[in-house]
C-alpha cells in the first residue's frame, strides 16, 4: 500500500512494530550492500533505492521525472514486499541481466527457503522467510553503472520470446 510519508523514517514509524522490525532488518542488509551510485528515499509511496538523476539524468523510461528504480521495500495489506528489479529477467533474459536473475533463483533455492515471487516482487510475511545473505549478495552484485547498462540494453533491443506461448 502506498504511504503518504515523505521520508523513510516517517514510513517506518507509521508501521506496526513487527512490520517495522522486519523492514528495518531487510533495509539494513540493502544499505550494507548498496553501491554508492544509488540513493535511498521515498518513491511511489514506498521505500525506494534508485539511481538518482545526478548519476543517470535520463531517469526512469516510463516516467523520466522519476529516478531509475533499482529496489524497493513495502508493507502491503497481507504481506511485505521486496522489489528487486535486477532479478526480473522479464526485462531481458539475455546477457548479464539474465545471468543475474538465474543466479538469484539458484541461490535462493539453495537457501532452502520458499521463494514467493512475481516479476520483481518478492512477498514475505516475516523476515525469517528471507535468506538475507542472498538478498545482500543480489544487491551487492549490481553496481549502479551495471544496472544502467542492463536497463539500456533491455530498452535498446527487441524482446525475444524464449519459446512459443511465453510472454516476453
Amino acid at each position: 500500500m502506498q504511504s503518504k510519508a515523505t521520508t523513510v523514517d516517517g514510513y517506518l514509524h507509521a508501521l506496526p512494530p513487527d512490520r517495522r522490525r522486519a523492514l528495518e532488518s531487510v533495509r539494513a542488509v540493502i544499505l550494507g550492500n548498496l553501491d554508492p551510485g544509488y540513493e535511498e528515499g521515498m518513491q511511489y509511496g514506498v521505500i525506494g533505492y534508485y539511481v538518482p538523476h545526478s548519476v543517470y539524468p535520463k531517469g526512469y523510461h516510463c516516467d523520466p521525472k522519476q529516478p531509475l528504480p533499482f529496489a524497493a521495500l513495502a508493507s502491503q495489506k497481507n504481506y511485505m514486499s521486496l522489489y528487486l528489479m535486477s532479478v526480473y529477467c522479464g526485462c531481458t533474459d539475455q546477457g548479464a541481466a539474465g545471468e543475474h536473475a538465474r543466479w538469484f533463483r539458484e541461490a535462493w533455492a539453495k537457501s532452502g527457503k520458499k521463494l514467493d515471487m512475481g516479476k520483481a516482487c518478492i512477498r514475505f510475511k516475516k523476515v525469517e522467510d528471507l535468506p538475507l545473505d542472498v538478498i545482500g549478495e543480489a544487491v551487492r552484485r549490481i553496481p549502479a553503472a551495471a544496472y544502467i547498462r542492463f536497463c539500456e540494453a533491455a530498452l535498446a533491443g527487441p524482446r525475444k520470446r524464449k519459446a512459443a506461448g511465453q510472454r516476453g
